[in-house]
Parts: structure tokens; C-alpha cells; sequence
């Protein structure tokens, strides 16, 4: 058994002083004790929060982040114009070096208080379309660097094959993405097989979107069992071509189409009428909310009240990690509300006062439904990760509590997560992990050729 003792912890039903926390030897909290004497158990002196699911991840971004910026020779940049960007960096990428990328953004997510990633993999096969010998091969890689890391991880398989609303024939650039069915399945069984092994790893499937599948393949696939993940009216031109190809939007065509149900999640949904917001709502599927990526890449501004007033829950996701903090998402998801609407602490409402504490909420429970994972609460039953936030830090002195939430969000760039934990493992002690030197090293090593 491994225990923890913490001077402040937000629990279920809001804050507690001095709480223990139990787990057992697979890492599941078995008894949580506020006002309780610490004993033997490690103490976190500051406020405790469950780790935070980060429930979109294109992990390989990571070595793009500030290295697709510049403005190109034609000028009108756009999503469309960065895709094109990473169809020519995919090419540069070894299944070493996806690893190596891989492990880099674990450690920085745990440090900044991820404890589970959802990882949204379409990167399969070789520059050129051939397959790995083992088809799975990147998949793996993944797995291979949560292993190193200690991260929980929610494995995505995407299943990507066409180029457009519906059928249409891909991109050239896309061929390291393309599987059929038959393909796809052995990439499913072979991370199956590796998932069974690995107690802090689940599996999931993800139909890339709409524009790179079938209604017959995105029927095919939903059978699987674990979390569902499609990419949904990201960009303005999605919706068009939708339509155009259609007659309907793209979550208007999900909502007809698809079982949605609380295993979904619907990444981005940046472009939804007021009828779509409110249909989605009633699914229990969960909006995967991705800020700074869809403010990187001009996207657009989600309708968080809209979709919230309807009973909606979200999740927050790094995405291309251009930031890689959880604090990073919620602050841009507010402000960015802020901006559009021209009013303030728009998560807020006279039950909860503090937009900070009322995101962070909400994209715990959003964010474990959306990883099919038992986390995001410090409680019975769940697995105990843990994020404590140095409250003797200059940006949350003073603060303690919902207040304290408040001022991580939205006071300053440095970093107060001191500890992180995952199923009852310290990962990160005094803001730094374990292994950062041995994997940064690495990672330079890689980014350097990379970029080179």
C-alpha cells in the first residue's frame, strides 16, 4: 500500500484539509481520510488536485511546435497551408524518433499536471504508404515511451483512408496515414495484445473525421470497444465541403448517423449551430476542446456557453502542443470567450463563482469519460493521480482553494506543479521528472536532424 498525505485536497464534494490518500498495490485509491495525521505517508504540503486528462494528442507535433510559424512565400496561411507543413515533416520521422518526440512531451505534460494522455495516433506507416513489419510498429512507439515516462495513455489507433467528403481520393501526403479495413484491424489486434500487459494503458479507436472515412467504414469501426474519437467541424471549409457533399454539417450529419453516446468524443467542434451544440448535448458525447492548438492554427472559438448551458461536457487536449499545460487550455478557452463575447468568467455562474475551479471541474469528469479511464477524482475506486500545487509559490501565495485554481490559470507563466503522481507513483518531485535530463537529451538529439 502506498499513501499520501495532502494539506489541501479537492475532493468530490469540494475542498478538504489534511486528507490521506490510500492506494493499493495496482495503484487504485482504496480510502481517502480528511483531517487525518500523515504517519508514514508522503506528504504534499500544498493543494492537491486529481491529475488532469489530456484527452487529444498528435504526439509527433510536438516536434513541430514553433517550427512551422513563418509566413510563406504566397502569404493567406491558414490550417490548410500548415497541414500541408506537416505532410513534409511526417517524412523526416524514424519510428526512434517518434519515440524520442514522444517521451519529451510526457515528461512536459507531467510536470505541468497531465497525468493521462489520450494519444490520437495516424501516423502509421513509412514516407513512401509501405507498412512497418510489424504494421503496429509506430503505435507501439507510444506505448514504448509512456513505459519510460510513467504517463497513463489512451491509445487511439485512426483510421484514415480517404482524402475528402466522402471517398475522395487522398493527398499524396497523406500515405504514411492510409489503412483499409483489413490493415486497420491488424493494427487494432497487435495494441490490443500490447494494452493487456500495460495496467496504466487502454485503447480506444479514433475514425479520423469525415473527410477520411466512409459512413460504411465509421460504422465498422464504432463497434470497437473503448472511447470513440472523430475530428468534427474543425474548420470553416470542413463545413462547407460537408454540406456541399451531403447536405449537412458535419455534427448534424453525426447526430443522424452515428451512435453518439458517452463513449464519444468530438474534437474541436469549433463551428456548431445553436441546434448542433444543444443536439450534441443530449448525446452524452463529450466536446474535446483543444484552445491554444485551435488558436495556433485559426481555427476558431468554441460556443462554451452555448454548449455548457445545454449540459454538455468538455475535455481539454494539447493537440498539436503548442502548449502542453493544462492551465494553458483553460485560460485560452476563457479568454477567448472573454473576447468574442466582450464579458468576463463566462465558465462561471452564481453556483460556482470561479472560472478557474469551474473548467478545471468540468474537464476532470469530461476528460475521464473521454479517456475511459477511472480518474480525474480523488476518491474510491479511481486511480490515484495526484497533482500538488506549490501554494508557497509567488503566483499562488496567498490564495487558497477555489481562489488558489483561479490564480493558476490565469496569474502569470510559471509553473507551480511541484508533484505529480500516477497510480500511486511520484513522477515528478519538486517540478521536475524523474528521467527529464536522459529524455530531453534524447529529444535534442532527434530535433536537431529534424530541423536541420
Amino acid at each position: 500500500m502506498t499513501a499520501f498525505h495532502a494539506a489541501w485536497a479537492l475532493l468530490p464534494d469540494g475542498w478538504a484539509r489534511d486528507v490521506l490518500v490510500e492506494a493499493d498495490d495496482s495503484g487504485t485509491i482504496i480510502r481517502v481520510t480528511p483531517d487525518a495525521a500523515p504517519g508514514a505517508a508522503q506528504r504534499l504540503p500544498g493543494h492537491a488536485i486529481p491529475g488532469v486528462p489530456d484527452i487529444h494528442s498528435h504526439a509527433f507535433q510536438r516536434a513541430m511546435a514553433g517550427a512551422a510559424e513563418r509566413r510563406s512565400p504566397a502569404g493567406r496561411d491558414s490550417f490548410w497551408t500548415w497541414r500541408e507543413t506537416m505532410y513534409r515533416f511526417v517524412t523526416r520521422l524514424t519510428p526512434d524518433d517518434a519515440e524520442a518526440v514522444a517521451a519529451q512531451l510526457h515528461v512536459e505534460c507531467l510536470e505541468h499536471g497531465f497525468t493521462h494522455l489520450v494519444e490520437f495516433h495516424y501516423l502509421h506507416h513509412q514516407p513512401d504508404g509501405t507498412p512497418y513489419a510489424d504494421r503496429a510498429e509506430m503505435a507501439l512507439r507510444h506505448l514504448a515511451a509512456a513505459d519510460a515516462t510513467g504517463i497513463g495513455l489512451t491509445l487511439l489507433p485512426s483510421l484514415y483512408r480517404h482524402g475528402g467528403i466522402f471517398g475522395r481520393d487522398p493527398n499524396p501526403g497523406q500515405r504514411p496515414f492510409l489503412n483499409d479495413l483489413d490493415g486497420f484491424a491488424r493494427v487494432m489486434e497487435r495494441c490490443a495484445e500490447a494494452v493487456r500487459t500495460r495496467p496504466r494503458a487502454n485503447l480506444g479507436v479514433a475514425p479520423h473525421s469525415l473527410r477520411a472515412v466512409t459512413p460504411a467504414m465509421l460504422a465498422e469501426v464504432a463497434h470497437y470497444p473503448g472511447p470513440v474519437h472523430i475530428h468534427a467541424a474543425e474548420q470553416t471549409r470542413e463545413v462547407e465541403e460537408c454540406l456541399a457533399a451531403t447536405g449537412a454539417r458535419p455534427v448534424e450529419w453525426l447526430l443522424h448517423n452515428a451512435p453518439l453516446d458517452r463513449r464519444w468524443c468530438l474534437i474541436h467542434c469549433t463551428h456548431l449551430l445553436r441546434v448542433e451544440s444543444e443536439g450534441l448535448a443530449r448525446t452524452g458525447a463529450t466536446a474535446g476542446l483543444c484552445p491554444t492548438t485551435e488558436a495556433s492554427l485559426g481555427d476558431g472559438i468554441f460556443d462554451l456557453p452555448t454548449f455548457r448551458g445545454a449540459g454538455g461536457r468538455i475535455a481539454i487536449g494539447t493537440d498539436s502542443h503548442v502548449g502542453t499545460a493544462p492551465r494553458d487550455e483553460l485560460r485560452q478557452l476563457e479568454t477567448s470567450q472573454r473576447l468574442r463575447d466582450q464579458a468576463r468568467s463566462l465558465a462561471a455562474d452564481d453556483r460556482d463563482p470561479h472560472p478557474g475551479a469551474a473548467l478545471l471541474r468540468a474537464v476532470l469528469a469530461g476528460g475521464a469519460r473521454a479517456s475511459g479511464t477511472l480518474t480525474g477524482a480523488i476518491a474510491p475506486g479511481h486511480r490515484c493521480d495526484l497533482v500538488e500545487l506549490d501554494d508557497s509559490h509567488p503566483t499562488l501565495a496567498g490564495h487558497e482553494a477555489d481562489a488558489l485554481l483561479d490564480a493558476w490559470v490565469f496569474s502569470g507563466q510559471a509553473n507551480p506543479v511541484r508533484t505529480s503522481v500516477v497510480a500511486a507513483e511520484s513522477l515528478v518531485q519538486d517540478g521536475r521528472h524523474r528521467d527529464r535530463d536522459v529524455i530531453a537529451a534524447r529529444y535534442r538529439h532527434v530535433i536537431r536532424r529534424l530541423l536541420a
